[in-house]
């Protein structure tokens, strides 16, 4: 799609996501290169329910949810790019590989996740990213993940 947007504030987000409060992990995507790359902004705020469990009285964000909003920035970025919105796309992992955590999330950062494409094709089912997550420039988590895009409303 050559007139596909470049960036995706949080109501295109939700009509290609069907995510929603409190497992939508992703405010805003920026820089969408087509289904190349994407960057995807998490403002981390105390009144998110994992903070009340993990771990009471020293709230970090945990990596389970930081690789997810990574995997949401890349669904935004294929489903943007696609014209996927109104319930056409739903995701699902299949694989995630080479996690690593490197600092903690916490409250009042600002959660920055680039990811890029690393296979995948229009109309492709199986698609396989990279997604590095940074906080005030220091990496906080990277992975390979790889997900099965369900494009149901999508034209065969």
């Amino acid at each position: 799609m050559t007139d596909a947007p470049t960036t995706a504030d949080i109501q295109l987000i939700q009509a290609i996501l069907p995510h929603r409060y409190p497992f939508l992990l992703v405010d805003r995507v920026v820089d969408i290169d087509g289904t190349q790359s994407a960057t995807g902004i998490k403002n981390v705020t105390m009144n998110e329910p994992h903070f009340q469990g993990h771990f009471p009285g020293n709230p970090i964000m945990p990596g389970v949810t930081i690789i997810e909003a990574m995997a949401q920035t890349a669904a935004v970025m294929v489903g943007t790019t696609m014209g996927l919105i109104n319930g056409d796309l739903l995701v699902y992992f299949m694989a995630i590989d080479g996690c690593k955590f490197r600092r903690k999330v916490v409250p009042g950062d600002q959660l920055i996740m680039k990811v890029e494409t690393t296979r995948g094709k229009p109309g492709g089912k199986v698609w396989k990213f990279k997604g590095v997550a940074t906080v005030d420039g220091e990496m906080a988590a990277e992975a390979e993940f790889t997900a099965m895009m369900d494009m149901q409303g999508a034209p065969a």
